[in-house]
């Protein structure tokens, strides 16, 4: 039963939150919330931050223009995160991420993202739902200190819980497009990295979960990130990166402004009880007809709380690194979500060790607000580096 409800959450969107709190709570709603999860441990133990951290085997999914700055000519990577620890013990987060660059130049990189609900027990068969992403980029240094990517991305969902339910899988495609910037500065006498990243990502079809009738909006997220790496001798370095992040998906009319709209100010529903007339009321505002491609235009001026509102959708992450001889990592970070977008407030922490031919890194989350997914959860990423292997077989 607890699947049940995990998976009704992931369908609706979490609408109900929504309603509990009238109009206070109006978290910006989308389809294949797996997206949203950060597959890696380093970017996890520091706030969820990677647009512009120095290039690692898992930019893909923070920004894969950093892959022709990196220093190895290619490498994977093996990440899993469990999912709701707490409540059940099969719901888990795989990520498989690699790339190769050509020359010095260019990189093409791909991964893949299984997020799995286990097995649900409906009646006498078992169903397991999951959600899974396929995609590829190609990066390109385009100066010195500059580079771009541009990324395809396949989509499919299936979180049918219940044969009988009208719930059918459902596909996207979606595209990203990033860039990377670095340069060396001075800062008193020390040499120092400073980086800016942008990553715009799954710009993209809506998903439907009922042979089209109705379609969700995918997150269509906007990253804007810098980094600073200090030397601070020959074995020591610090760095500090935050990213800021922006839905760009239109906010959807909320149950009260649907109230307020038909029945008055004054008028109170908190049993929902007139869901069918809501659904025809966003036939009616036009938020169902709205395309991908408006709806990103759309999603910077359409809170109905102004631009208050609007920058209450803005989230962002900072963390830190310490680094010893780049083989040894301590990690922290915090991330900030309002609490009526969504209240993911949590501290982070995390290590790394790294050899010629490998890396394992480790990360914990403190949740600071409501309870989160990943809170009290240890997840892992091990890491491999082609030079190292070759190192190893003689070549």
């Amino acid at each position: 039963m607890k699947k049940i409800f995990i998976l009704s959450a992931l369908l609706l969107g979490a609408t109900s939150m929504a309603f509990a709190q009238k109009d206070m709570f109006n978290p910006v709603l989308t389809g294949v919330t797996s997206l949203t999860i950060a597959p890696d441990s380093r970017a996890g133990a520091m706030g969820d931050v990677g647009a512009a951290t120095d290039p690692d085997v898992n930019s893909q999914y923070w920004n894969p223009a950093k892959y022709p700055f990196a220093i190895s000519p290619a490498g994977f990577s093996l990440a899993y995160t469990p999912w709701l620890r707490q409540l059940v013990s099969d719901i888990d987060l795989a990520n498989l991420v690699g790339y190769y660059r050509l020359g010095d130049y260019q990189a093409i990189s791909g991964s893949l993202t299984y997020f799995s609900l286990g097995d649900v027990y409906a009646d006498n068969y078992v169903i397991q739902p999951y959600e899974m992403a396929v995609d590829f980029a190609y990066s390109r240094i385009l100066s010195e200190t500059f580079s771009a990517s541009v990324g395809l991305r396949f989509i499919h969902s299936d979180l049918q819980y219940n044969y009988d339910e009208d719930i059918t899988p459902g596909q996207a495609f979606a595209a990203d497009i990033s860039f990377f910037y670095t340069n060396y500065i001075m800062l008193g006498r020390r040499e120092c990295m400073l980086n800016f990243g942008l990553n715009a990502s799954n710009i993209g079809s809506k998903i439907s979960f009922d042979g089209g009738n109705t379609n969700q909006f995918i997150p269509t997220n906007l990253r804007l990130g810098t980094s600073l790496l200090i030397p601070v001798d020959e074995y020591n370095t610090f760095a500090i990166s935050a990213d800021v992040n922006k839905l760009m998906v239109p906010t959807k009319p909320s149950y009260r402004q649907f109230l307020n709209e038909e029945f008055g100010e004054e008028f109170e529903d908190d049993s929902y009880s007139y869901a069918s007339e809501y659904q025809s009321w966003l036939d009616a505002t036009g938020y169902n007809d709205v395309s991908p491609i408006s709806g990103i235009f759309q999603s910077f001026a359409d809170a109905p709380g102004g631009l208050r509102e609007e920058l209450q959708e803005i989230y962002w992450g900072v963390g830190v690194e310490y680094a010893y001889n780049n083989q040894f990592f301590l990690r922290g970070g915090y991330h900030y979500e309002n609490e009526y977008k969504g209240n993911r407030k949590y501290f982070t922490l995390g290590t790394g060790f790294k050899m010629n031919v490998f890396s394992l890194d480790a990360a914990y989350l403190i949740s600071m607000a409501q309870s989160n997914p990943l809170d009290q959860t240890l997840r892992f990423t091990l890491s491999f580096d082609m030079d190292g292997i070759r190192e190893i077989m003689g070549r």
